[in-house]
């Protein structure tokens, strides 16, 4: 009895040691397949980050010399005309910053980003205003910049989201950095809302004015300006009193608008 409860002890001493064994194993192959995981985790991190801003960087860069053909913005209206039983339209056409009204220039500056030419994508005073504003409980309002609406128009989708916004922010970096305010300008104005279906100056003065937005007075071009926060629900053929003011206002500060 005594050899055979020997042989019970080193038996269970056995399997205890083959057990510590087997759980050394397995804990050295978790060791070694844990940093695996987060080296192959943090190389597609890498790769999806340099992808992320080779493509952006690479996309601001063409759109500096090729115009944009369409935007978001164009795309979902043009299905929520459709699902309001419209007809699709999407009316727009390209036209070159030289061949834009002066007059249309300045308005746009005066009525939508005055400090235009002296920032560098973020008016900080602006900003500050429309913070205070909206904390007083009046009707709020945003401090974008020319440059802002630029980005978010031509690269962005228009719902507001905090994630657009950083996206927004990160395209609106880029376009001051590779792009001219004139280019800025540009592109804002040929791309922007104007009315229903109306995108850029050329379509919307070809439509409210009969006329080519080359030849636009400073109160056509106030008004077309002071109705870009909603063109779809004021018309600049048909000002209200709340527009001829803000007209009024754009026209009186259009001799202090200093143009790209």
């Amino acid at each position: 009895m005594q050899g055979f409860d020997k042989f019970l002890f080193v038996y269970s001493r056995y399997e205890t040691m083959a057990a510590k064994q087997k759980r050394r194993k397995k804990t050295k192959r978790k060791t070694r397949l844990i940093p695996a995981i987060r080296n192959v985790y943090l190389r597609w991190t890498l790769r999806v980050i340099v992808y992320f801003f080779a493509i952006t960087i690479s996309w601001v860069l063409l759109l500096r010399f090729i115009n944009p053909p369409i935007t978001w913005l164009m795309v979902q209206r043009g299905f929520e005309r459709k699902s309001d039983g419209k007809d699709w339209k999407i009316t727009k056409q390209w036209v070159r910053y030289e061949d834009l009204s002066d007059n249309l220039k300045r308005a746009t500056i005066s009525g939508e980003d005055a400090r235009f030419m002296e920032h560098w994508g973020f008016d900080r005073k602006a900003i500050a205003e429309a913070y205070r504003r909206n904390q007083d409980g009046r009707t709020l309002r945003g401090g974008s910049t020319i440059s802002q609406q630029t980005a978010k128009n031509v690269f962005l989708w228009p719902r507001r989201s905090w994630i657009r916004k950083g996206f927004e922010t990160y395209f609106t970096i880029l376009i001051e950095l590779f792009w001219s305010k004139k280019r800025i300008l540009e592109v804002y104005l040929n791309v922007i809302e104007t009315g229903d279906g109306l995108y850029g100056a050329e379509a919307a003065t070809q439509h409210y004015y009969g006329k080519s937005a080359h030849s636009l007075t400073k109160r056509q071009a106030a008004l077309l300006v002071a109705v870009l926060p909603n063109p779809r629900r004021w018309s600049p053929a048909k000002p209200t009193a709340y527009i001829n003011r803000k007209a009024n206002a754009i026209v009186r500060y259009m001799s202090y608008s200093q143009i790209p």
